[in-house]
This record gives C-alpha cells, structure tokens and sequence, in this order.
C-alpha cells in the first residue's frame, strides 16, 4: 500500500501534466464550403444611421462565408478586421458626388495592406435604402494601405445602409456596414411587403424564382428560370458577371440578416441560374438577383416570406 501510493500519485502528475498540455484546435468559423464567394448572414450591431461625413468606425458587422451561402456571424473576422468610413462630404446631397472611402485595419489599428481578389474584385460594396427600395452593387478601388475608394450618388434623402464585403489574404471573408444619412425631405418609408407570385418581368425577360423548399436555419436550392418575356423561350446565352452566371444579394427587411450569394454552377449560362443558401431567420426577405445579356446588366428583384 505505502509503495503504490507514491506510484499512483505519480501517475496522476503525469496525466495532468499530458492535459495542461494540449490546446484546443482553432476551429474555422468562416464556414467556407468548395470554392467561391457566399452569402454572408448578417448580426448588425452598427447602430443608427449616421449623420453625414466624417471618420466613423464601423459597427461590428464582420459575418461568416460559404459558397452557398454566409450564414451567421464570422467571429474570427470580427476579431481581427475592422473599417474606418469616410464621406467627401458632411452632408451628402442627393443626386450629388460623393466620394466613400473604406479603411480596413486591424484590431492593432494598423492597416490592412494584402486582399484577395474574390470574384473578380477585392472589395464589393452593397448600399440599400433603409425601406431596401433602392439597391446599388459597385466595387471602391483599392489605393493601397487598406484604403477603398469609390464615388457614387444617392438617389434621395434618406437612411443609407453601406456593406463592405471583402476577403484579407490569409483570412476570412468579411463584411462591415455603416449607415448614412442623406440630407433633405425623405420620403415616407415603403413597405416591404412579400410577393404574391415569383415571377418579374424585367429588361424584356421574364424571370421566374423557386425553392426547393423555404424555411429558416436549412440549406434551400434557389432558382432562376430566365425566358424572353415576347417568345417565351428560354435565354441560354447568359454572360458571365464578375466571373459567374450570375449573384444574387439578400437582405431581411430590417437590414440585419445579410446573405450575398453565388452560384452553384458559375459557367452555366441559362436559363436556369442555380444558387444554394440558408436564411438565418424567419421573416420578410428581399432579394436581387444579378445577371447579364448582350453587355447589359439586369437586376431581378422579389420579396419572400421565409416562415
């Protein structure tokens, strides 16, 4: 007994020592399937709009990516990337120049300086009205040292939402938002409202949506069925936009679930563009599909209920 004693204790010291030891694999949450820029799901926590120009830090808006589809939030992005909004202007104007400027920093502060090229761009940015009845896709040129530029306009007076979606070499997807206050008399906010039936005619094309099936927290297949609106068959010589048949952009009505997908066959060219997702929650969705023919772009727009 006195001699197994030492010899037990001995063991014990050793297996504590063995567990001390080992560290927990640093998990990827990135959630990055095979291949491609994904949707993104949105946790906003970027606050109310703001008031025209300046330097504004944004909110914590980094989120998750997946070919599918980003759903939930990208905590590892979160942690180690943030941006530095700036307006030419303090007051943006409608139907007026401004220019935006995005700084990507890391959590030391210290800029940015290497982005991976995802389709075709290094930073795509998103700007939705706050009621989403107006939606912009362009891309801010990179001048080096993690700054973004791009000059636009905005339409009206009114609550702007900015989504910076870009990738770090070396790391994760990102996004970041900021709101932005365009001056003046802002008309009353319309509602947004689901689509009795998934069929748009758009551009001389009659495009129709369907699922697979439609419920939040589940990967749903997504279809475009594009045919010429005058003889009804189908457009088979979809051109490629940003390197893929086609992207699609998905906001809940409050702005804070934000999904930016890409196909599932990027070279097919109708009239059938496939996209895969997963909606994070239940609610009121919009949606903007992205395409092109003969050199024009052309934007689908429809409003589902995911239940």
């Amino acid at each position: 007994m006195k001699r197994g004693l030492p010899i037990a204790l001995l063991m014990f010291a050793v297996l504590i020592a063995v567990t001390g030891c080992s560290k927990p694999v640093n998990q990827d949450t990135t959630g990055h399937d095979s291949g491609g820029h994904g949707s993104h799901g949105e946790s906003a926590a970027s606050g109310g709009p703001a008031k025209g120009g300046g330097t504004q830090p944004s909110g914590n808006g980094d989120h998750a990516d997946n070919h599918s589809g980003h759903s939930g939030q990208d905590t590892a992005a979160a942690d180690t990337t943030k941006a530095i909004w700036k307006l030419s202007a303090d007051k943006p104007q409608p139907k007026s120049d401004v220019t935006v400027t995005v700084t990507i920093q890391d959590a030391q502060g210290r800029a940015v300086d290497k982005f991976d090229i995802n389709h075709e761009k290094k930073m795509h940015l998103i700007i939705v009205s706050k009621d989403l009845s107006y939606f912009d896709h362009i891309h801010p040129e990179y001048k080096g040292e993690g700054r973004f530029e791009v000059t636009t306009q905005f339409p009206a007076a009114g609550d702007y939402k900015l989504i910076a979606d870009y990738m770090p070499t070396g790391g994760a997807a990102a996004t970041q938002t900021n709101w932005v206050t365009v001056s003046g008399n802002a008309a009353a906010p319309a509602a947004v409202v689901a689509d009795q039936t998934l069929v748009k005619t758009v551009a001389g094309k009659e495009v129709t949506l369907a699922f697979d099936h439609l419920m939040a927290g589940m990967d749903t297949n997504m279809t475009f069925h594009i045919t010429d609106q005058a003889t009804k068959k189908p457009v088979t010589d979809l051109q490629p936009y940003l390197g893929a048949v086609g992207h699609v952009v998905i906001l809940s009505a409050d702005t804070e679930q934000y999904l930016h997908v890409h196909p599932t066959d990027e070279k097919a060219k109708g009239p059938d563009a496939k996209f895969m997702t997963k909606f994070p929650k239940s609610g009121v969705y919009k949606i903007w599909g992205q395409f092109q023919q003969n050199g024009q772009t052309f934007i689908v727009p429809f409003v589902v209920n995911v239940p």
